[in-house]
């Protein structure tokens, strides 16, 4: 039986979508009780991750790494991976 990956420490790239998760639940509890307009809070959010996949970097990861949290060091290296 595989085993899953072990998580080793909070990095940047684990706390943005979990970051963007919390915000977005919030957003549709916010809808809910209060205004449609809080879709907008959503819409932004799907934007910055758009954005923090596209360029690696988004204004919530650059305010994570001024704050000290570090980034991940794992790379796949062209060696590790297989061919089929």
């Amino acid at each position: 039986m595989k085993r899953l990956p072990r998580h080793e420490g909070w990095t940047v790239e684990r706390v943005v979508p979990l970051m963007a998760g919390v915000m977005v639940l919030l957003s549709v509890g916010l809808t809910l009780a209060f205004s449609p307009w809080w879709l907008l809070l959503t819409g932004f959010v799907g934007a910055n991750l758009v954005f923090y996949s596209a360029a690696g970097w988004c204004p919530a990861s650059l305010i994570m790494e001024k704050a000290g949290l570090e980034r991940a060091s794992c790379r796949i290296s062209p060696a590790t991976t297989r061919t089929h």
